[in-house]
């Protein structure tokens, strides 16, 4: 089952390549679905398409998780298009030695791209 974290969490997605890159569009979308946008212009997409199995590691305060699965284009608009990770295996990263107290931080530097951001984020909840 897939934990819970905040929006804008910066997670890993892997790719066949292997392939890694940030995104910080995951939501979780039940206990086993995750969905997330990648531009038209990612590298990811393209492999995904062509390989849709993959991998999605989110940390971020009290959560060290790999979810495993297969990711589809379920829809698009100009900019973005929009996946659903179905997830198989949930695997926990969490140790009894160690905590993790924060994900990684981050900020918008243009508000352009911070807008359409929060309509990348609403399309996403409506998925």
């Amino acid at each position: 089952m897939l934990p819970e974290w905040p929006a804008g969490t910066v997670a890993v997605l892997s790719t066949a390549g292997p392939h890694a890159i940030p995104v910080s569009t995951a939501t979780r979308a039940g206990d086993r679905a995750i969905h997330f946008a990648l531009a038209h212009t990612r590298d990811s997409l393209a492999r995904l398409r062509e390989e849709p199995r993959c991998a999605l590691t989110i940390l971020a305060a009290g959560v060290a998780v790999t979810a495993y699965g297969v990711a589809d284009v379920v829809d698009a608009d100009d900019r973005v298009a929009y996946l659903r990770l179905d997830v198989d295996l949930v695997e926990d990263h969490d140790q009894p030695t160690f905590a993790l107290d924060e994900g990684v931080r981050w900020h918008w530097t243009d508000e352009r791209a911070e807008a359409g951001d929060a309509e990348v984020r609403a399309a996403l909840q409506r998925l």
